[in-house]
């Protein structure tokens, strides 16, 4: 089976900060849970900016480290076990996404193997446990259904 090279646009984006539950996981199925643990909190975090909310990955060597969180205009009045995470200014490459939230690492399979080798552009890649992309959950994602409103960010130099 031929995997379909995915669209995508590109776009330059302010700084961004991040604010929620981090975690490291040697297995991505450990996601989930977090994102629950993060659901009682949304809307009503201090200082949330809009209603989006984004699934951080950062670079890691011995699996993957993950923020569930919302951007925020503060940091200093967020609960006590919240991390935060500043998202510099940058190109990204944003690829929607289409399907269930289960089939998103497809969509990640495709960028890598696919779209970036060849679209000519590079992975902006971070320092280590840098943010190496994320994903945008907009407010038309139904966390009911796990469809909707999905975004990929992938910084690009």
């Amino acid at each position: 089976m031929t995997a379909t090279i995915p669209k995508a646009r590109l776009t330059d984006h302010p700084a961004l900060l991040i604010a929620g539950f981090r975690e490291h996981f040697s297995d991505p199925n450990g996601i989930p849970a977090q994102w629950q643990r993060l659901a009682p909190y949304l809307g009503s975090i201090p200082g949330q900016v809009g209603r989006a909310a984004y699934g951080v990955c950062f670079q890691d060597d011995t699996g993957l480290d993950y923020l569930s969180g919302v951007e925020v205009d503060d940091v200093h009045s967020l609960p006590s076990d919240f991390q935060f995470v500043e998202i510099p200014a940058q190109r990204y490459a944003v690829f929607l996404h289409e399907g269930h939230v289960s089939q998103l690492y497809d969509t990640l399979c495709n960028i890598w193997n696919e779209w970036l080798p060849a679209s000519g552009n590079k992975h902006s890649r971070p320092n280590h446990g840098g943010t190496a992309f994320f994903e945008r959950y907009g407010e038309g994602f139904d966390p009911l259904t796990g469809r909707g409103d999905m975004q990929v960010w992938i910084p690009i130099e």
